[in-house]
C-alpha cells in the first residue's frame, strides 16, 4: 500500500526494500491487474536491485533470485503473467483475474 504522500515509484521501492532487504531503481510500469473477485488494483513494476542484502521478514519468509521458470513453476497463472508481463517488450499490459486464472 502507497502512504499517502508516496509517489508509485517510491512506494515500489520501499516496498521491496522493507519486504526483502534489497535496494531497487524502479523502472517502468508493466502491467495493471485487477482481481475482480476481490475488487483490488494492483500495478507492477520492473525493478533493478541496487544494492542492499537479501533477508527474510515478516512478509517475506524467502528471499532467493531465481530463473524465470524457476519463479513461475508454482505460481497460479494470475500471478505468473505478471513476471512475463515485466519481462516483455510489448507492456504495459491491462489484464483481469479472480484470483487464479486470467479473464
Amino acid at each position: 500500500m502507497l502512504e499517502l504522500s508516496e509517489t508509485p515509484t517510491d512506494g515500489v521501492a520501499r516496498e521491496v526494500l522493507e519486504e526483502t532487504g534489497v535496494r531497487v531503481k524502479v523502472d517502468q510500469l508493466t502491467g495493471v491487474y485487477k482481481n475482480m473477485v476481490r475488487g483490488v488494483v494492483t500495478l507492477a513494476f520492473r525493478c533493478y536491485a541496487t544494492g542492499g542484502k537479501t533477508h527474510p521478514t515478516s512478509e517475506a519468509s524467502q528471499v532467493a533470485w531465481l530463473t524465470v521458470e524457476q519463479a513461475t513453476r508454482d505460481m497460479v497463472e494470475a500471478r505468473a503473467v505478471r513476471i512475463t508481463d515485466a519481462l516483455s517488450d510489448n507492456g504495459p499490459f491491462v489484464r483481469v483475474h479472480d484470483g487464479t486464472h486470467l479473464l
